[in-house]
C-alpha cells in the first residue's frame, strides 16, 4: 500500500503575484521589510525584490525572513545558499534526511550524499570526487573554499547532485550561490549582489559598475558668483530638463571651464538649447 507522504512544497492555489488581495498584502509587508536594517542589502529599499522573496517563501512554505537571509542576486538572477537547498529537499518528506559518506584522502577524497526513498525503500545516492572538482575547475575559482574546506564543499556538491536528480521539484531549477560561483568567477558588488569578474587592465566589472554609478550621481559644481538673473536662467533649465541641464554644464566644464560668471551662464544656455533642439 502506498504511504501518504507530505506535500513536496507549500500548497497554494494561486501565486500571490497573481492574486490581487494577496499581492496588495505582500506589498505592505514588502514595504516594511525594505525599510529594515536586518535584511541583506539587495532587499533594502527594493520593494520588487522583497515581494519576489515573499512569493518564493510562500511557494516553499518557509519563513519569509529566513528565506531572505539565504537568498542572493547573482548577475540579475536569484540564487539560494546550499544550506537552504538541502533543507528544502529534506522538507519534502520524500526521503530520509540526506546523509554523507566521506572516504579517501587528498586527491582520492570523495563524498557520497545518500538518502532512502520512503515510498520505495530504495537507497538513492550521488558521489562527487576531488578529481571531478579539479577537472571542472571548481577548485581554481576566485574565492573558492575548495582549498580550505574541501569536505564541506564535497558535501554541498554531492547534495546538489542528489537534489537535481532525485528531487528537482524541491528547488524548481534554482541554483545555489556556491554552484554559480563555480560556473564563473564572481564577486560581491557594493549593493550585496554578485556579478561576474571581468579583468581588463586590472579593473573588474564591479569596479566599472561602481564607477558608473558614482559618475551618474556626480552633479556639476556651479559657483555662486553670478547675478540673480543668470541664476534664474540656470534654475529654469534645471526645471525644464534636469538631465540635459547637467549634461550642458558638464560639457561646458570639460575643458577646464567653470560656470562662475554671467558670460559662462550664457554659453551654458546656448549648449542647453542646442541639446533640446536636437531632440525635436
Amino acid at each position: 500500500m502506498t504511504k501518504n507522504l507530505p506535500a513536496t512544497q507549500h500548497e497554494v492555489s494561486t501565486s500571490l503575484l497573481l492574486d490581487v488581495a494577496r499581492f496588495e498584502h505582500a506589498q505592505r509587508v514588502g514595504n516594511m521589510l525594505a525599510k529594515s536594517t536586518m535584511i541583506p542589502d539587495h532587499f533594502r529599499e527594493n520593494l520588487g525584490n522583497c515581494v519576489i522573496a515573499l512569493n518564493f517563501a510562500d511557494r516553499m512554505g518557509i519563513d519569509p525572513f529566513m528565506a531572505m537571509t539565504k537568498m542572493y542576486v547573482i548577475h540579475g538572477k536569484p540564487a539560494i545558499e546550499t544550506q537552504l537547498a538541502i533543507a528544502l529537499v529534506n522538507k519534502t518528506g520524500k526521503f530520509t534526511t540526506i546523509q554523507y559518506e566521506l572516504t579517501g584522502k587528498g586527491e582520492t577524497r570523495q563524498c557520497t550524499a545518500y538518502a532512502t526513498n520512503k515510498e520505495t525503500n530504495q537507497r538513492c545516492e550521488q558521489t562527487v570526487t576531488m578529481a571531478m572538482a579539479k577537472a571542472e575547475g571548481w577548485t581554481a575559482k576566485k574565492g573558492s573554499k575548495w582549498g580550505t574546506m574541501p569536505d564541506l564543499m564535497l558535501q554541498y556538491r554531492s547534495a546538489m547532485f542528489f537534489a537535481r536528480l532525485y528531487c528537482p521539484e524541491a528547488l524548481l531549477g534554482l541554483y545555489t550561490r556556491e554552484e554559480v560561483q563555480e560556473f564563473t568567477d564572481m564577486e560581491e558588488a557594493s549593493n550585496g549582489t554578485y556579478i561576474p569578474v571581468e579583468s581588463e587592465g586590472g579593473e573588474t566589472l564591479a569596479d566599472k559598475v561602481t564607477a558608473k554609478k558614482a559618475t551618474k550621481k556626480k552633479k556639476p559644481d556651479i559657483k555662486p558668483d553670478i547675478s540673480a538673473e543668470s541664476q534664474a536662467d540656470l534654475d529654469a533649465m534645471k526645471k525644464q530638463d534636469a538631465e540635459k541641464y547637467d549634461q550642458a554644464v558638464l560639457q561646458y566644464m570639460k575643458d577646464g571651464c567653470t560656470v562662475s560668471t554671467d558670460a559662462d551662464v550664457e554659453k551654458v544656455v546656448v549648449i542647453f538649447q542646442e541639446m533640446m533642439e536636437a531632440e525635436l
